[in-house]
């Protein structure tokens, strides 16, 4: 590899033109001759610097609406030609092709377009032809051409160049080269992805993942673990969109355990009233709905105070000061909402350690997404759950249909279930959560491990009985046997909801209606593994 490379030609070609012109002032004010295509050319000229057109290089225009303006052998000659091997600088002097020493290219916003939701023609022609294959080739020369790609490796380049009198080291340029071909393997994720959506090809034979790196994390899940946090572009309200106002900065475990929160708070439309969810280790040890955003909170806290203690909180609508004064009576690691009030803000500062993450606005639980998880050898890709039930899609298969107030808490339950760990067992009782189990290896047991937190949680308030009594029972998947529908019974449950499905169905409905519950059937399943 060369060991300094000198800076004298560039070729400037980009669709952002934030910070262009200040680069191409620079460039200039170094002896660095400029080459540039179509707005780019323009804007630099405008702003009084001399360009040459790539068309004068070629002796070919720009033609069909600017799709063929780089792809020639002057270019590419330029960008790829070793400037230490013989045969290539004779060929370069035989076919007058100059050399190109830097190249910076960001592509058409391809990504962008998407995300607004623009026509199937309007993506195709925001597909980037010209610029990956000259990233591309810049990229394959770094040991004698520098290519950037983003914006925020201007300043780099520039302070590179002044270390080394006009020219650039191996080391830098290995790093942009890098940097380029994960911006043109991203850019093609993104392509491929969207086409294989536009078809309606859910299980393409070759699917691609790209994300940009929004943190290094200090460790993993355990100090032992590297880990980094990177964005998809799909700019999703929640944890990697949020905004942090003050606070720590946010752990792996931090950003898992929020986004859980924010997943599960934006099942609760904000103008259906407040709602409140508490996470801790990705599973909810609290949710509940109130008059107002402070009895929210304090009824999804009341459900597991020991839980709660260095867990997430999640808001469905802005935090304001009495809300803000109550959570920080206890640690809290992370509180994000759509807004903040200044008061709350206020009250916030004085807790230095807690994360304050505020959104524009909630999720969209209908929306659709997909969900990667790594094996061993591969990847697993699914839909998101974006599954929803409504009232009229209950079957009812019990002798007692549930009361108005049993159908509410029973719908209640069913959004907090589907994003607890199975087996997921989830009692509620006037819009909050009472008892949940998660995570067990039967689902009798995570019927037992709920009903036993609330026990301990009527000890601890002084009431005389669980908030169990008079509950209704939510479970993510059918019950296999009757002995988890009799625990709930037991525990105080007067309704069920579930999916149904089991062989033994009818054998569950029975014990339901020996023991007066009213039970309806989704129909769906929620398993969160």
């Amino acid at each position: 590899m060369a060991d300094f490379a000198p800076v004298t030609r560039a070729l400037l070609s980009v669709s952002d033109k934030t910070g262009l012109i200040d680069l191409g002032r620079a460039l200039a004010a170094r002896g660095v001759e400029l080459l540039s295509t179509g707005g780019t050319a323009r804007a630099l000229r405008d702003a009084g610097l001399d360009v040459r057109d790539v068309a004068e290089i070629t002796g070919f225009p720009e033609m069909m609406d600017g799709r063929v303006k780089t792809l020639h052998p002057m270019v590419h000659g330029g960008l790829l030609a070793l400037r230490d091997n013989p045969a290539h600088v004779a060929a370069m002097a035989e076919h007058g092709i100059g050399p190109i020493d830097l190249l910076v290219v960001n592509l058409y916003p391809f990504e962008e377009t998407v995300a607004r939701g623009a026509d199937y023609e309007t993506c195709v022609e925001n597909i980037d032809i010209g610029g990956p294959a000259m990233i591309r080739a810049a990229a394959k020369n770094h040991a004698h051409v520098t290519v950037v790609v983003d914006v925020g490796d201007y300043d780099k380049l520039l302070g590179d160049m002044d270390q080394h009198d006009g020219a650039t080291c191996p080391r830098f340029r290995r790093k942009l080269a890098q940097r380029a071909y994960a911006r043109t393997a991203a850019y093609d994720a993104a392509v491929s992805t969207w086409l294989a959506e536009a078809i309606g090809d859910p299980a393409p034979r070759r699917h691609a993942f790209a994300g940009t790196l929004a943190q290094t994390l200090r460790y993993g899940e355990n100090p032992h673990q590297t880990a980094a946090f990177y964005t998809d572009g799909t700019h999703r309200p929640g944890v990697a969109t949020a905004r942090q106002v003050q606070g720590k900065e946010l752990s792996y475990n931090n950003i898992n355990d929020t986004d859980a929160a924010f997943e599960l708070v934006s099942e609760f439309a904000p103008g259906n009233g407040p709602a409140c969810a508490i996470i801790k280790h990705a599973n909810p040890c609290g949710v509940a709905r109130g008059a107002t955003l402070l009895e929210a909170y304090k009824n999804a806290f009341d459900c597991d105070r020991t839980s709660a203690f260095g867990g997430i909180i999640a808001l469905n609508q802005p935090l304001d000061a009495a809300t803000a004064q109550e959570i920080s009576q206890i640690f809290t690691e992370v509180v994000i909402a759509p807004g903040a009030d200044d008061a709350a803000m206020e009250i916030f500062a004085g807790k230095k350690n807690l994360r304050l993450l505020l959104t524009e606005r909630l999720a969209d639980p209908a929306a659709t997404g997909r969900v990667i998880r790594q094996v061993s050898g591969g990847y697993l890709v699914q839909d998101k759950d974006n599954g929803r039930i409504t009232a009229e899609a209950l079957r009812v298969v019990t002798k007692r249909a549930p009361t108005d107030r049993e159908l509410s808490d029973m719908l209640f339950a069913w959004k907090v279930a589907k994003h607890v760990k199975s087996n997921a067992i989830v009692y509620a009782r006037d819009g909050a959560t009472v008892g949940v189990g998660a995570g067990q290896m039967s689902r009798v047991d995570s019927c037992r491990i709920a009903a036993r937190k609330a026990q301990d949680m009527a000890e601890t308030l002084g009431l005389s009985a669980p908030l169990t009594q008079g509950s209704v029972v939510a479970s993510d998947a059918f019950f296999p046997f009757a002995d988890g529908l009799m625990t709930a019974a037991e525990a105080g449950a007067t309704a069920v909801i579930q999916p149904g499905g089991s062989m033994r169905d009818d054998e569950v409905i029975a014990a339901a209606d020996a023991a007066g519950l009213a039970m309806v059937l989704t129909g769906m399943r929620h398993f969160r593994h």
